[in-house]
């Protein structure tokens, strides 16, 4: 069976998306009445999801939230490095200064602790760089 862990080593952010879709929409299109072990449709796109593909998309779409979240936070990153402070950052994702800085402060402990955990991750000096990139909710831009 493929977990999250698998398909994140084995995919890219695109790849995944475009299996997603690939699964979703089938299953979106297929008839609740057919049976997916049948091959009983002529057309395979509007066949029922297997249960081995149902998992599939679940674990993807798994994948995807993990992938984007990463990503996120490395543009968050970025914006803080070209200058925006937390009020913008937090316009920018649709929440307040200070749910943006408390969520992208737990994305560095967390690339912290899976150094500690013997996979790859931030050491020491790379968390702290960060949060001195990071600051606090109050400061305007980053300095």
């Amino acid at each position: 069976m493929l977990t999250p862990e698998d398909l994140e080593r084995q995919v890219t952010l695109l790849t995944a998306v475009a299996r997603y879709d690939a699964l979703r929409t089938r299953d979106a299109l297929a008839s609740p009445d057919d049976d997916a072990d049948s091959g009983s449709l002529a057309d395979d796109d509007m066949t029922p999801l297997t249960c081995q593909e149902a998992l599939e998309l679940l674990a993807l779409s798994e994948v995807i939230a993990r992938k984007a979240i990463h990503g996120r936070q490395l543009t968050v990153r970025s914006a803080r490095t070209a200058g925006a402070s937390w009020s913008q950052i937090g316009a920018a994702l649709g929440t307040t200064k200070q749910a943006a800085w408390e969520a992208h402060n737990r994305w560095i402990d967390e690339q912290a602790r899976h150094r500690d955990g013997g996979h790859w991750g931030w050491d020491d000096d790379e968390a702290a760089a960060a949060r001195a990139l990071s600051g606090r909710p109050e400061d305007e831009a980053a300095g």
